[in-house]
């Protein structure tokens, strides 16, 4: 007997909320506005001053051992075209809705989670405003929703233990064990989640957002040597792992009635260490 084998397909659809070049009015209807053109790049496109967004739906479900799909990707895109391009588009241009992302996004859930292909199940719903702020929906609890946003900090730091012999630090930090450190251009995702206010629609009001995670973290490492000038770190080897953990417990409980739900941060591009809690 074969096993049933299910697994997660991501893929996202990315899109303008500008005029078309050859329809500035805007085409009426979701499949005719994501024909053809260059879906890459976004689709429909715009050569206007507006902005464009990526919407990314997770999918989980049984693979056909037939043709080796969980569903096809054609499929979802149509989905999240027929069903919720032209709602962030109405919400974009309704002074009333525009800023209730919170409550937008859960919406999108609504109108999108029932008409998944089956036999996949929607796991997650992500509306991207842009590269480094996202807002999400999944299905262990709808009325949940969480954002993500990204900050940066650049710090040296040196990796060394002080119970290992130099030659022993040496061997297991590498150039990481410099005397006199180096540095990275630090990438910290923050990652808060709830229930949309009533009120105002949001999880958490963003101006409050950047200045907690500015004040805890980023004014208090950027630009410092870790080892030397921050005492968080003054018996603590400053390893990304350690700086994850770090960063959590400052933000824990920062963001009330929100929670935070977990802190990854990027030491490169091809490392980072991820942390929700113990």
């Amino acid at each position: 007997m074969i096993a049933v084998m299910e697994i997660r397909l991501m893929r996202e659809i990315r899109f303008s909320l500008g005029p078309h070049p050859s329809d500035p009015a805007k085409a009426a209807g979701c499949s005719e506005r994501g024909r053809g053109g260059n879906a890459w790049a976004g689709a429909p496109a715009s050569d206007a001053l507006a902005p464009y967004l990526t919407l990314r739906a997770v999918v989980m479900g049984p693979v056909d051992p037939k043709t080796g799909y969980l569903c096809n990707i054609r499929a979802i895109d149509s989905l999240l075209r027929e069903r919720a391009v032209d709602r962030i588009s109405e919400a974009a241009d309704d002074p009333r809705r525009r800023s209730r992302v919170g409550a937008e996004v859960s919406a999108l859930w609504d109108a999108v989670h029932p008409h998944t292909p089956p036999p996949a199940q929607l796991e997650c719903l992500s509306l991207w405003l842009t590269p480094h702020l996202a807002f999400s929906v999944c299905r262990g609890d709808p009325s949940m929703v969480s954002m993500t946003y990204a900050f940066e900090f650049s710090a040296a730091h040196r990796l060394w233990c002080a119970a290992f012999s130099d030659e022993e630090n040496l061997r297991v930090f590498g150039r990481c064990t410099n005397p006199n450190g180096h540095g990275h251009n630090y990438i910290v995702r923050v990652t808060v989640f709830g229930a949309p206010s009533s009120e105002t629609g949001t999880v958490v009001d963003l101006g409050a957002f950047e200045r907690i995670v500015n004040e805890a973290v980023i004014d208090r490492f950027d630009h410092k040597h870790l080892n030397e000038d921050c005492p968080e770190f003054a018996s603590l080897n400053p390893s990304v792992e350690n700086i994850t953990r770090v960063i959590y417990d400052k933000l824990k409980d920062a963001f009330a009635p929100a929670a935070l739900a977990r802190v990854r941060v990027y030491e490169t591009a091809k490392t980072y260490a991820e942390y929700s809690g113990a």
